[in-house]
């Protein structure tokens, strides 16, 4: 177990957190440089040893409903890789990317979607689906065989994006 001046010397030795000094002696470390809203890395690091640090984005550590996990008996190894993972996850906001790549996708989907009114639809192994309006329906045939049918045209470019299929743009 390390001590509180051990814990503040290790922590300190990250240069990417800033010390905040609290109440009762006790310190928190800042993360200004978060993707999230969450800043505080180490909170309420005491005197008497306790602390507890964000693992909130991690799914490997048992923590509190606000995402913190004591660290009183932590060794100066564990500690460190616990605020290595917390940074590296802090770092980089998964959701946002996802939801920014979904944007993308969309953008795109819709631009390629709304230029025609069906098409050939391919996957990365080759295989092709088509896309018809027919009867009031938008149908995904493979081949002759019907594989679906659809009341929107969103619903089966829905489908058909997240079945894989990317519609073949004609040059």
């Amino acid at each position: 177990m390390l001590n509180f001046e051990q814990k503040l010397e290790l922590l300190q030795s990250y240069p990417q957190l800033q010390r905040k000094d609290v109440s009762l002696g006790r310190v928190n470390f800042h993360y200004e440089d978060s993707a999230y809203e969450k800043k505080i890395v180490a909170f309420h690091i005491h005197p008497n040893g306790n602390g507890y640090i964000y693992a909130g984005l991690l799914h490997n550590y048992e923590t509190d409903d606000k995402g913190f996990v004591n660290i009183r008996d932590y060794s100066e190894e564990q500690l460190r890789t616990l605020l290595d993972e917390t940074i590296q996850a802090m770092s980089h906001n998964h959701k946002a990317v996802e939801l920014k790549e979904k944007e993308e996708a969309k953008a795109s989907f819709k631009l390629a979607t709304t230029t025609s009114t069906g098409g050939t639809w391919i996957d990365e192994d080759g295989h092709i689906l088509t896309l018809k309006y027919e009867d009031e329906m938008w149908c995904v045939y493979s081949g002759l065989n019907l594989d679906m049918a659809f009341e929107s045209r969103s619903e089966a470019g829905d489908y058909l994006k997240d079945e894989g299929f990317k519609p073949q743009i004609q040059a």
